[in-house]
């Protein structure tokens, strides 16, 4: 587990690396005003310290040292945060996310898993408003099975095959991918011969409904043990009461749940 100070650090850095202009002042307009770096390290770090828009406010005004890894004299105000949340979309947070997958380490062999996040925090008006009943987020993470990096993510409130979105997200991530290892959800013929026709080694198992299936998945087990460890991550991830997610829209939970991936990569990174 990386310290405040260290974590602070790196997304810092990361924020830093993901901008054009990584010289601009970390609050170039005074309180009316912060870098796109600082606002990007900032609801990084939020993820954390698990705190509300004003406790987090609060916290970081106790942390002088971590608002000096910012360049910041004192924390911006809660509304801010909030914001800046809702400012940055899925396909900004998808690139910082393969940026940190390969500073955690990316060696190409990976494991598709899914499990489901609560979504208590959503209000029954809202989902009756939005016409969703589902009390659990869908969540499909590819990860590594030597450094548990995330490099992709999926999530749905509907219900939805894993073989269809097993295959929306080998497509994206098919020129990085060695080894691709999944359970029999995921088992569809599809699947596995868009895998070997990107040269990536397909350790899917089958649904052992013939002698041959059987056969097939026992060749495979030694290779396949290491899929276990996507269930490793998603532990990682719902630790501390990471389960329940405090967004209480759709595309807000799913930029919740990215950034918390993030953060989980740049932990991974630092351990």
């Amino acid at each position: 587990m990386a310290s405040l100070r260290r974590l602070a650090q790196m997304c810092r850095d990361l924020a830093k690396q993901h901008v054009d202009d990584q010289d601009v002042p970390a609050a170039p307009d005074g309180a009316d005003g912060y870098a796109k770096w600082t606002q990007i390290a900032l609801i990084l770090f939020r993820v954390e310290l698990e705190k509300s828009l004003r406790e987090t406010e609060d916290y970081l005004n106790e942390m002088p040292g971590v608002l000096a890894v910012f360049d910041l004299d004192e924390a911006p105000h809660y509304s801010s945060f909030c914001r800046w949340e809702d400012e940055y979309r899925m396909r900004e947070l998808r690139r910082l996310l393969r940026r940190s997958a390969e500073q955690a380490g990316w060696s190409g062999e990976a494991a598709i898993d899914a499990s489901g996040f609560q979504r208590d925090q959503t209000s029954y008006h809202y989902r009756d408003r939005a016409n969703y009943s589902f009390q659990s987020m869908k969540t499909t993470i590819l990860i590594d099975v030597n450094s548990l990096a995330i490099k992709d993510v999926h999530f749905t409130t509907q219900k939805a095959w894993d073989g269809h979105i097993g295959m929306q997200v080998f497509r994206r991530n098919a020129e990085d991918l060695r080894v691709l290892s999944a359970d029999a959800n995921y088992s569809w013929s599809d699947l596995r011969k868009e895998c070997r026709s990107e040269s990536t080694r397909p350790l899917i198992k089958h649904r052992e409904q013939t002698p041959l299936q059987k056969a097939h998945n026992a060749r495979m087990n030694d290779d396949y043990n290491q899929r276990w460890m996507s269930e490793t991550g998603f532990s990682q991830l719902k630790q501390d009461d990471g389960e329940k997610l405090r967004s209480r829209s759709w595309h807000g939970q799913f930029r919740e749940l990215t950034r918390k991936c993030i953060v989980h990569n740049l932990t991974q990174a630092a351990s």
